[in-house]
């Protein structure tokens, strides 16, 4: 006999419950992607944990290497890195650049910018991150090496691309280009491969470049288009760069190329100077260390058997190994879920920066642009809950109109680049990007039109908030020292433009703008001499306005004045940023609220029709109580003045990145509206 039982009503409505939030869980499955951050690196992955931490230390293990080869304890890094690592090939591939129509083989590409390099890489092969090692050691070059000729720079990233890296060891200076003449398919079927010829075959024919003549072939690195490796230019600067990195002669190659690209001595005489030793000889001590690398010979054999280890010939033999400088334990990482959407946005922006795969990410950008799908604020209430405020949503995903910013400033449509940045502002006002982006467009406007910055006390603020995020952002310090100087602050605007070409030596731009510094400072011989160096660059714009500039130089030290360009600059009305006019919006709300508070003449909107003075003096005592209220004590010829800033953090401040109440017995120059006889509201302040 079967016996029934009752079961309670709450048990079905507990079941029911439970089904329902697997349900919700389900439809509101979470990002599959992660941003993963190490120390100077941000990885973007749907690859999972696992992977993305092996990625972003994998990267950080080459970077220390890369600074073992030049010798250095620090590398800077002028401009942030972000990677992005896909699990499979679909993703990857639909991103990848084409070549003749098909996208590129490689399982990774290197994609630069002038305000943040990326990196891409299909995680789904083995190892992808040496696929972009001769890039990386590009990038790493280039803002940690002085310039320096092509047969230096690609010799160094070919011997670099070598590297292989796991969480114990390093191995490097195998055959960069040496690949198996036999290859195996999924099928376990084998084909001839046809390989072009490594870089070991070619330096074993008899006729090599004579030193001479590879020390001044022009090779022009900057682009990072360069074609085929397998040359003998390639493959004499590969085997150059070996000899020298192993015979530690990196001293002595500075020393030469401070004779040849700055003292412009002869390429025979300066080898001989630099390294002791004729060019015949020195080509002849490369050959005997090349023929003595009995390893790379190895490796040739095995790669050319008919029936290869397909180990071997994926991985040749390497020349050195020596323990990993970083190791797992040795590198911090933290992990968080990225939302979806700023994951499409991110792809999205990449396929705007590939010429072949634009139109499709625009598209894409726009769309997420649009999205409304974010829910509003709730109402908030007053304080005697009588009325409620009435919040407006912003629209869109932030990194989509982030990205569409800096792609309208790149093609000088500046009036959709400042609506996508109101945008932009409006959803994350405290996204350091759009600061930066918005002290470019600034500085963007005012080159293009001839005109002066508008709001340059806002960009300097910008800016310096920029570089507490990012202390090494090169363009950042550059864009500094062009407010400084046009702000009148010649000395502080070399400061900041030795600051941005120390972190990147080899950016034209810079070296154009502390040309022009030396220039303001009647420094003419210093200035003659960066011109010249851009003259022979291979920027041609920079090139061209650096010949205009050096014709200028006579006329403006013969007759002490700047020669006029000869095209009136127009005048234009100040114009408010989208971040003048949000924190408009706020001071205005905040107003709205205050009741307690007596208005102020500055509150009731009258503007101040008081004349704005100018005075130099001596600044004799700065009283900060109460903060942030400044009285400075400034004596001129006599007259003694009190001025007074009622917020001395958002002063206008020339020659210094900060206002210090310490200060005293400074030479100074102000502008101020004069209050009576002996004091008066402070406008802005020059330290000298």
């Amino acid at each position: 006999m079967v016996r029934g039982c009752f079961i309670p009503i709450r048990f079905f409505l507990a079941l029911t419950l439970a089904v329902l939030v697997c349900l919700c869980a389900s439809a509101a499955e979470k990002s599959p992607w992660l941003e993963i951050h190490s120390t100077h690196f941000t990885v973007i992955t749907d690859a999972g944990e696992k992977k993305g931490r092996e990625v972003a230390l994998r990267f950080e293990q080459m970077r220390s290497v890369f600074a073992g080869l030049l010798s250095k304890e620090k590398l800077y890094q002028p401009l942030p890195v972000t990677i992005l690592a896909f699990k499979n090939d679909k993703a990857y591939y639909q991103l990848a650049p084409l070549k003749n129509g098909q996208p590129i083989d490689a399982p990774g590409f290197f994609l630069p910018g002038e305000d943040q390099n990326f990196f891409v890489l299909n995680v789904f092969e083995e190892e992808s991150w040496r696929a972009v090692a001769h890039d990386f050691a590009h990038m790493l070059l280039n803002a940690n090496y002085p310039p320096a000729q092509g047969w230096f720079d690609e010799g160094l990233a070919e011997y670099f691309s070598s590297v292989r890296v796991d969480n114990k060891e390093v191995e490097i200076g195998s055959d960069p280009e040496l690949h198996a003449s036999v290859t195996t398919d999924t099928m376990q079927q084998q084909h001839d491969a046809h390989p072009p010829q490594s870089l070991t075959e070619l330096l074993g024919a008899q006729v090599w470049l004579s030193m001479a003549d590879l020390f001044t072939m022009k090779h022009d690195t900057a682009s990072y288009h360069e074609g085929t490796h397998n040359t003998l230019y390639y493959a004499q600067s590969w085997m150059v760069m070996h000899y020298l990195l192993h015979e530690k002669k990196l001293p002595e190659t500075g020393a030469y190329f401070g004779l040849v690209l700055n003292q412009h001595i002869p390429v025979e005489e300066a080898i001989q100077k630099a390294y002791g030793m004729t060019p015949a000889q020195l080509e002849q001590a490369v050959k005997d260390y090349f023929h003595a690398q009995t390893v790379l010979f190895t490796a040739l054999d095995a790669a050319r058997q008919e029936n290869p280890n397909p180990e071997l010939g994926a991985n040749p033999a390497q020349v050195y190994h020596f323990p990993v400088p970083v190791g797992p334990e040795d590198s911090a990482i933290t992990v968080k879920i990225m939302p979806e959407a700023d994951a499409q946005a991110l792809y999205a922006e990449l396929e705007i920066r590939i010429p072949e795969r634009r139109e499709y990410g625009l598209k894409e950008l726009q769309k997420l642009c649009e999205d409304a799908s974010t829910p509003a604020p709730a109402p908030e209430k007053a304080a005697d809950d009588s009325a409620k405020k009435i919040v407006v949503a912003p629209v869109g995903n932030e990194w989509a109109h982030r990205a569409l910013v800096w792609d309208h400033i790149e093609r000088g449509e500046f009036d959709q680049a400042s609506a996508e940045l109101g945008e932009a502002a409006a959803i994350n006002p405290r996204d350091m990007w759009l600061r930066y982006y918005v002290s470019v467009l600034k500085y963007r406007i005012a080159e293009t039109r001839h005109a002066e910055i508008q709001g340059l006390a806002n960009m300097m603020q910008d800016l310096r908030g920029v570089l507490e995020w990012y202390p090494e952002f090169a363009d950042a310090y550059d864009l500094m020292a062009v407010a400084r100087m046009e702000g009148g602050g010649a000395t502080a605007a070399m400061q900041a433009e030795r600051a941005a070409l120390q972190l990147n030596p080899r950016e034209p731009r810079y070296v154009y703008h502390m040309a022009q510094i030396y220039i303001a400072n009647k420094q003419w011989d210093a200035a003659k001499t960066l011109l010249e160096r851009l003259k022979a660059g291979g920027d041609p714009q920079v090139a061209a306005l650096a010949r205009e500039k050096f014709d200028q130089i006579a006329t403006e030290r013969k007759y002490g004045i700047p020669v006029a360009s000869g095209v009136a600059a127009p005048k234009l009305e100040p114009q408010k940023s989208p971040f003048d006019v949000l924190e408009q919006d706020a001071a205005e709300r905040a107003k709205a609220e205050s009741t307690s508070s007596a208005p102020t003449p500055t509150a009731t909107g009258t503007p101040d029709k008081r004349p704005t003075k100018f005075l130099r003096g001596e600044l004799v005592s700065v009283d900060c109580t109460p903060a942030p209220t400044a009285i400075l004590t400034v004596t001129a010829g006599g007259t003694v003045l009190k001025l007074r800033a009622p917020d001395y953090k958002s002063l206008v401040l020339v020659g210094s990145d900060e206002f210090s109440c310490d200060w005293h017995d400074r030479k100074v120059a102000v502008n101020y509206k004069p209050g009576g006889a002996a004091d008066g509201d402070l406008v802005s302040l020059e330290v000298r």
